[in-house]
């Protein structure tokens, strides 16, 4: 007999039980986008693979190492599961024209895919909820970004994350830090790993961000990007803690803050925790000025940023942050041919005033359906036997209180549980 088959590893089901948690979330997260005036987009999770590897940087761990890539045996075209959702969002702007004379306030949900090793709070296939500001230019936008990542932690209840920021300033800048960063660790080579060296020329800034812990007191040491700033990209940052300041937004400069992806520039971001292990980073973003252009448009200010979304979920339920379940007002229970009909037409007429309810399929005796009905979470059972049949009634008797069984014409159940609940 063949194995079961089972899903990929880091490609996780949602069970019934958990989506409650997950559809809290979803709705908390869209009320919140509504307050900020943001509008949703919605793009294909297959992107051509020269999308990524524009925006995102050829010499990056995402494309070189963690992208799901394969030719299209139609056409040979090299296709991508798409590992994040901005440069996707950016494509669908320019190819729709959505940026003409306008700026532009767009959010997108759904899966990602990164081929990693999976660990908790790391997965192959994992969620996001991303925000880009198209058109906007000045750090005011930045600050948003980050205002909003703090209401959204007190709606969903959760504490205990810290904002870290940094900026990486401009092209000019990061060139002459490069040149100095490359000089200073050149002179450090043996102690550098095999990572660190194969990235030494080609993208030194991310090893400043390596996990390493026999780098740590070599990068502690080397040259700071603050130091090669020019005067407009200090005073975007200094704007930038200004505005926080009045906001009352606390918050810590990480200058070894660089993120994986190459179309930053100036604010870079990370709201971070200490109660995920390792997965610290819940939420990220920063602006990326240089990325419409890079992508075929006309040069355009943007930012934006992206949470995880099971990251989230995991600090949920660490803390008890944990929604009301939603249980059925009543189960429905039947006995005989004729009663089951009943139960039919009843079930859609009690739907019809707005109450929720489970009506009971697959047959069973009497008892096995109360027990189901007391499992279900409802507040009462409706029982239908030929007795109500004859009588044009139903018997409604309460699942959580002691309290006796009565008959109800059907026009006068909604009021009575509503009542009963009030």
């Amino acid at each position: 007999m063949s194995k079961t088959l089972q899903a990929i590893r880091g490609m996780n089901d949602i069970l019934p039980e958990q989506t409650p948690l997950w559809q809290h979330f979803e709705q908390v997260v869209r009320d919140w986008l509504r307050a900020y005036g943001y509008r949703e987009i919605r793009m294909p999770i297959v992107e051509p693979t020269g999308l990524f590897k524009r925006a995102i940087g050829e010499v990056t761990d995402i494309v070189e190492k963690e992208m799901y890539t394969w030719s299209d045996a139609l056409n040979g075209e090299s296709l991508t599961l798409r590992p994040e959702g901005t440069a996707s969002c950016v494509r669908a702007a320019l190819e729709h024209n959505l940026l003409f004379n306008t700026q532009q306030r767009l959010f997108y949900s759904g899966p990602m895919f990164r081929h990693e090793r999976p660990q908790k709070g790391r997965y192959r296939q994992f969620h996001q909820v991303g925000i880009e500001s198209l058109g906007f230019v000045g750090p005011d936008m930045d600050v948003e970004h980050i205002l909003m990542g703090a209401r959204l932690w007190k709606q969903l209840g959760i504490s205990g994350i810290q904002l870290q920021i940094n900026t990486l300033g401009t092209s000019e800048d990061r060139a002459r830090h490069r040149t100095r960063l490359i000089h200073y660790l050149e002179g450090h080579q043996a102690l550098l790993d095999e990572d660190a060296k194969r990235r030494l020329h080609s993208n030194p800034l991310r090893i400043l961000d390596s996990k390493n812990p026999a780098l740590q007191d070599l990068i502690a040491a080397a040259p700071k990007l603050l130091d090669d700033l020019d005067e407009t990209s200090l005073k975007h940052f200094e704007e930038l803690q200004a505005m926080l300041r009045v906001a009352d937004v606390s918050y810590s400069i990480n200058p070894r803050l660089v993120r994986g992806l190459d179309y930053y520039n100036f604010t870079v971001f990370e709201w971070v925790t200490d109660q995920l292990g390792s997965q610290g980073t819940v939420c990220a973003g920063g602006r990326y000025d240089g990325l419409v252009e890079q992508l075929g448009g006309k040069p355009t200010p943007a930012c934006g940023f992206a949470m995880g979304v099971e990251r989230l979920l995991a600090l949920m339920e660490a803390q008890g942050s944990l929604p009301t379940v939603h249980v059925p007002d009543l189960y429905i229970v039947h006995s005989g041919e004729q009663a089951q009909r009943f139960a039919l037409t009843a079930a859609e007429q009690l739907r019809d005033t707005g109450l929720q309810l489970v009506l009971h399929c697959g047959g069973g005796s009497f008892k096995s359906q109360m027990k189901k009905a007391d499992a279900s979470g409802a507040r009462f059972a409706i029982i239908i036997g030929d007795d109500e049949v004859n009588a044009g009634v139903v018997s409604l008797k309460s699942l959580r209180a002691q309290a006796e069984q009565i008959s109800v014409p059907i026009a006068q159940v909604a009021a009575m549980v509503r009542h009963s609940v009030d």
